[in-house]
């Protein structure tokens, strides 16, 4: 098979059997998008859509998919952004980067549905894992106009 450059979208139920080359199903019953490796390895990637895994947009005639698809379990470790039906190759990522990213995802997973013990946080309940809140920014010198205007008008 050949490498695949762009991906014709489909909106289906159900997602066929047998999978065509350059064409993403997409179930939005079934939230999952599915096609066939864009590296031309043959095997199939399902994309489970959702606030923690990937989503799509939809332009009215171009679909995007983001995050970015890293076949980290398929032999091809292929990884790429399918990004208005265009097939960006994006560079491999080690072992390292991929054990941080299924980390990342854990935690986002948890946060959005809770733990069997705790169950989805509630409006009123605190989530279950607490996201360090991010620095604040860093202080920016004014410039020379707001430096002069304070002065000028004290505000």
């Amino acid at each position: 098979m050949m490498r695949c450059q762009r991906l014709e979208h489909r909106f289906v139920q159900y997602v066929p059997e047998t999978l065509e080359v350059g064409v993403l199903y997409i179930s939005l019953e079934f939230c999952t998008a599915s096609h066939l490796c864009c590296c031309g390895c043959g095997e199939e990637v399902v994309t489970p859509l959702s606030l923690v895994a990937w989503w799509m947009t939809f332009d009215g005639e171009s679909v995007s998919l983001w995050p970015s698809i890293g076949n980290w379990t398929l032999k091809c470790r292929s990884h790429y952004v399918i990004d208005h039906g265009n097939v960006l190759t994006a560079p491999p990522w080690n072992e390292a980067q991929v054990e941080a990213e299924r980390r990342r995802d854990s935690a986002a997973r948890t946060r959005h549905y809770g733990t069997p013990e705790t169950g989805p946080p509630t409006p009123h309940s605190p989530p279950a894992q607490q996201v360090p809140a991010a620095p604040p920014p860093a202080a920016t010198k004014r410039g020379w106009w707001a430096r002069l205007w304070k002065r000028l008008f004290g505000s």
